[in-house]
């Protein structure tokens, strides 16, 4: 018998920029996070442009969990920014769910549909009966009522706080930096302009900043402090999730190795949980506990840090790592770029590729064809206990 319907979710202080073979060992806190149930659940994300020919996040599920941070890494236009905006609701999801708390906090209703016409034409060729199909179509579309509600309800969480990727940008320069960072605690209900003016000092000190910055406006500011206070504004709504989307990718070299230890130690000090999308493979390997690499609106390898590091199996994250500068001139003038082309790496002709678990928390976007040939080359670089392979 067969039902189309859908249900649940899917499944500090390092000395440079430049990833080398020692920030394995010399990261401070990329521990394994503690596993149970998720803080974040995104199954099956779905966004859709251009009323859906271009498919800039296609069909992407992970967890996130209390206290991790999760590294989005991949090149411009792969979708990591569409992934964050879609999770905290700037943009509106086309299918899949996005859960925060065990809470459904948003989702779209492609999938709904495809279920309905799915059992629908199931039916017209005998294969259900008249009965399940009833049943299908009553169950989805209650599903596209509950996620047109959630949509036209707008509903957003303050305890899911964005840090933006272009400082200037997202500050209003017509408001003081007081009205910047207290607009969230007015827009809760607070009042009181005494206790706002008492949370923003707090906040600005928190992350670096004298109190007496209040009272200047952003162009006032350099870029690095522009983005402490960005960061001031998420903090003081005491977020249990932040979303950082390449927070320092603007900033200078030595501003982000600030900026990455002050996120480090917010993490610490508040327990909070980050989605770090960026682009920079060194920083990510340093800062995230697992790495999710995305190709297109896909997510094509997911693994923990040191294991992607040292075990990478899909070609695109192999080329990506194979981008990654070392401070070594004579490595550098050897260096071979691998280049990823997706029309002879694979052949999806006979069986489309899935998203294939090959080892403990290592998942990679493949064909069965290709996951026995990674698992092979996974046991032949076995592993030592942290994340190297044996033998460097």
């Amino acid at each position: 018998m067969h039902i189309y319907t859908i249900v649940g979710p899917a499944l500090s202080i390092f000395p440079d920029l430049l990833y080398n073979e020692n920030m394995a060992s010399s990261s401070v806190d990329n521990a394994p996070a503690p596993r149970g149930t998720p803080l974040l659940q995104v199954s099956h994300l779905k966004t859709y442009f251009d009323k859906g020919r271009f498919h800039a996040v296609d069909d992407i599920s992970f967890d996130i969990y209390k206290g991790e941070v999760f590294g989005l890494v991949g090149e411009s236009g792969c979708g990591k920014t569409t992934t964050g905006r879609s999770i905290i609701g700037l943009y509106d999801i086309t299918g899949g769910s996005v859960s925060f708390d065990g809470k459904l906090l948003r989702a779209g209703t492609l999938d709904y549909r495809k279920a309905i016409r799915a059992a629908k034409a199931e039916y017209k060729h005998q294969g259900i009966s008249r009965l399940e199909l009833d049943r299908a179509i009553r169950e989805n579309t209650e599903k596209i009522r509950e996620a047109e509600s959630l949509r036209r309800k707008m509903r957003f969480d303050t305890k899911i706080q964005m840090i933006y990727q272009d400082p200037a940008s997202s500050l209003d320069p017509r408001m003081t930096v007081r009205e910047i960072i207290g607009e969230g605690l007015r827009i809760r209900g607070v009042k009181d302009e005494r206790q706002i003016g008492m949370a923003v000092a707090k906040a600005l000190v928190r992350v670096g900043l004298l109190s007496e910055y209040a009272d200047r406006y952003p162009h006032e500011f350099s870029g690095g402090q522009r983005q402490r206070i960005g960061i001031a504004r998420a903090i003081i709504m005491e977020p249990s999730l932040i979303i950082a989307d390449e927070p320092i990718s603007a900033l200078d070299v030595s501003i982000k190795a600030q900026v990455i230890n002050l996120l480090n130690d917010l993490r610490r000090d508040l327990g909070l949980t980050v989605l770090f999308i960026a682009h920079d493979l060194s920083v990510v390997k340093y800062f995230c506990d697992r790495i999710a690499v995305m190709y297109r609106g896909k997510i094509v390898e997911l693994a923990p840090s040191a294991e992607l590091f040292a075990r990478p199996l899909h070609p695109y994250t192999r080329s990506l790592l194979s981008a990654v500068p070392l401070p070594d001139p004579h490595y550098e003038r050897k260096r071979e770029r691998t280049v990823y082309l997706p029309e002879e790496a694979h052949d999806y002709r006979r069986e489309k590729p899935l998203m294939r678990q090959l080892a403990p928390s290592h998942y990679v976007w493949c064909n069965g064809a290709e996951a026995a040939r990674y698992k092979r080359e996974l046991e032949d670089s076995p592993q030592d206990a942290d994340g190297t392979e044996s033998g460097k």
